[in-house]
């Protein structure tokens, strides 16, 4: 038996030959209706955002004295009465000096829009909340919510908003970035930790 001959024992790796074959066949699929089988490849976009998002700020701030701690923190955000942990956070990136926690960046694999069009920019209620939990949780005031940077955006990607958070000096950032210009993305997410690495 040749080794694409498929039979009982091997019969669970089927698609897989044929995704095999066809990527190797330099073979394309159409939108068109027909009688062969397709393929369609599904990436967790914000999983790689925001890995993508930590890789390249390690690379950036490796001269510097700041730490990138990727999925670390795990505060609890509440306690019961025999001190067992409820709600456990994980925020994307903490930018760490020494022990202290300077920046918070969660990354969101989502569209804003301009504040000219939407004062609150899409941005959700439960995005905002998440952000001052992590403020109050890891005693930090520089807060940065980062999205992809989209051409109906005005101007280059950045910081898009500062506001303050209420009752305290704490300030949360909207900021985006634009992944499709790779050559100067260091410079561009330096920019974005500027107060933390001051």
């Amino acid at each position: 038996m040749g080794p694409d001959v498929l039979d009982r024992t091997n019969a669970r790796w089927s698609e897989l030959l044929n995704l095999a074959r066809f990527l190797l066949g330099e073979r394309f699929q159409t939108t068109s209706t027909g009688g062969q089988d397709g393929f369609s490849l599904l990436f967790e976009m914000n999983t790689l955002f925001e890995e993508y998002i930590a890789r390249m700020l390690k690379r950036a701030l490796a001269s510097d004295d700041l730490r990138v701690v990727s999925q670390g923190g795990r505060l609890y955000c509440l306690e019961t009465e025999d001190r067992h942990g409820l709600f456990q956070t994980q925020p994307d990136i903490l930018l760490k000096r020494g022990d202290t926690v300077v920046q918070v960046i969660d990354t969101k694999w989502k569209r804003i829009t301009s504040r000219i069009n939407d004062p609150k920019q899409g941005i959700s209620q439960a995005d905002i909340y998440q952000m001052m939990a992590y403020g109050r949780l890891y005693r930090c005031g520089h807060l940065t919510l980062l999205y992809p940077h989209h051409g109906d955006l005005l101007g280059d990607d950045g910081v898009l908003a500062t506001n303050v958070i209420t009752g305290s000096d704490d300030r949360l950032e909207t900021a985006t970035i634009d992944v499709g210009r790779a050559g100067d993305m260091a410079s561009r997410l330096r920019r974005l930790v500027h107060c933390a690495c001051s």
